[in-house]
């Protein structure tokens, strides 16, 4: 409805709530306008194009109602006084009057969707242009005391339009001024009235007419003030939103490596653990060590400890299904790996390519007791289905069990704890 084209009818249609995203240097301007006066809100076009997108739907339902219900007390009107008038007076009223529902409806049908700028101000001031003409021609035709009573039906019609079409001001004036011409013209050749009571009438109604149009614009102000209110709202309900992200996304990571943190992988482990319910959860517990870090960081400095501890981090998520598995910095040198939906077999085959994609990575570690470059030794623990009576706390206990014997078999290793009622001893898997 501004001078600019419309956006696409689904953009328009559906585009009540929530507002696009405003730029910077939109919210500037939003801010800008709301810190002024009411009075001198001036959108920018860019603005008014939201405006108009955001308004349309529940403008162009309000002139479609409204023109279905003029086309519809015509038609009405028009029966009432075939019954109730002279033959002779009705049947002079018949043409003119027959020019309204066609110019209505013809207007209602063209702001079922969405259109530009142009055809819709010219569908809404024609329609309104025929309308108002075929209300004042109706007491012309009739003559007598309908000439001027049509004329004032006719200024009537005009004013219900300006007060409820929520249109730019320029439309608003538009049909204001046609619909004054159009009575002071046909008042003009009116045969009862003289030149002075013609001109005083249309001052008259021009003061009420004028006042319509005023505050058909407060109206539209108010309503634009409202749009302002909103887009500050919702911009920043979003950078709320961004900023609570941010906060929990710095809650469950851990700073250095970037990884999922302890707290975070506990919470989402209980998780899965809840929602498993009697059919059990079927997963692996990986807990992962380096190898004589604390000498790492005592002969390379903290410095190399922490880019070691953050290569190992991406060395282990490279190795594990992107999609599915978890991986968490568990503290300090510690890292856990949680494998949804995973048998013994391939449990075993991702700890020992983790473990093997570390050690191929040659990151130095001079006083490793293992050798000359950082290795990793990995304790597995497994839970099946059958597995009900098996906790979130006993697994965890488990892998840490494994985790302990790969190191006392003389670390970068992997093994996997097996309970009493499965076998006895356990499985190392060496290089």
């Amino acid at each position: 409805m501004s001078d600019a084209k419309s956006a696409s009818p689904e953009s328009s249609s559906a585009g009540l709530f929530p507002l696009r995203p405003l730029t910077d240097a939109m919210a500037a301007e939003v801010d800008r306008l709301l810190s002024g006066r009411t009075r001198d809100i001036r959108l920018t076009e860019e603005l008014r194009r939201r405006f108009d997108e955001r308004a349309w739907r529940q403008t162009a339902k309000i002139i479609r109602a409204w023109m279905i219900w003029v086309a519809f007390v015509d038609v009405l009107t028009l029966a009432l006084n075939a019954i109730l008038l002279p033959r002779e007076i009705a049947l002079s009223m018949v043409a003119p009057a027959c020019l309204l529902p066609p110019a209505a409806i013809l207007t209602a049908l063209v702001w079922l969707k969405p259109r530009s700028a142009a055809v819709q101000r010219a569908s809404l001031l024609g329609g309104m242009c025929l309308i108002l003409l075929s209300v004042a021609l109706v007491g012309v035709f009739a003559g007598g005391e309908y000439y001027e009573r049509h004329l004032n039906i006719m200024l009537f019609v005009a004013t219900s339009a300006i007060t409820i079409f929520s249109v730019p001001l320029a439309w608003t004036i538009a049909i204001a001024c046609y619909a004054l011409g159009l009575y002071f013209v046909l008042q003009w050749y009116n045969p009862i009235l003289e030149a002075g009571s013609v001109i005083a009438a249309t001052l008259f109604f021009s003061c009420g007419i004028v006042a319509t149009v005023v505050a058909r614009r407060t109206m539209n102000i108010l309503a634009q003030k409202t749009f302002l209110l909103d887009c500050r709202d919702q911009r920043r309900v979003a950078e709320l939103a961004d900023a609570n992200g941010r906060l929990e996304r710095l809650a469950r990571t851990d700073p250095l490596t970037g990884i999922a943190n302890r707290r975070w992988m506990m919470e989402t482990l209980e998780g899965l653990w809840r929602s498993g319910g009697e059919s059990g959860v079927v997963a692996a517990m990986l807990m992962c060590d380096i190898d004589h870090f604390k000498a790492l960081n005592d002969k390379l400095g903290h410095g190399e400890g922490d880019r070691c501890l953050v290569k190992v981090a991406g060395i282990i998520q490279s190795c594990v299904r992107a999609d599915r598995d978890l991986v968490s910095r568990h503290g300090g040198e510690e890292f856990l790996i949680v494998l949804p939906d995973v048998g013994e077999e391939e449990a075993m085959a991702i700890a020992r390519r983790v473990r093997e994609s570390v050690e191929a990575a040659a990151l130095p570690n001079p006083s490793s007791g293992v050798g000359p470059s950082v290795t990793l030794s990995v304790g597995v623990a497994l839970k099946s289905a059958l597995d009900t009576d098996i906790s979130l706390a006993n697994l965890q206990h488990e892998a840490d069990m494994a985790l302990y014997r790969a190191k006392e078999a003389g670390r970068n290793q992997v093994c996997v704890f097996r309970r009493p009622q499965q076998a006895t001893g356990q499985i190392a898997a060496r290089r």
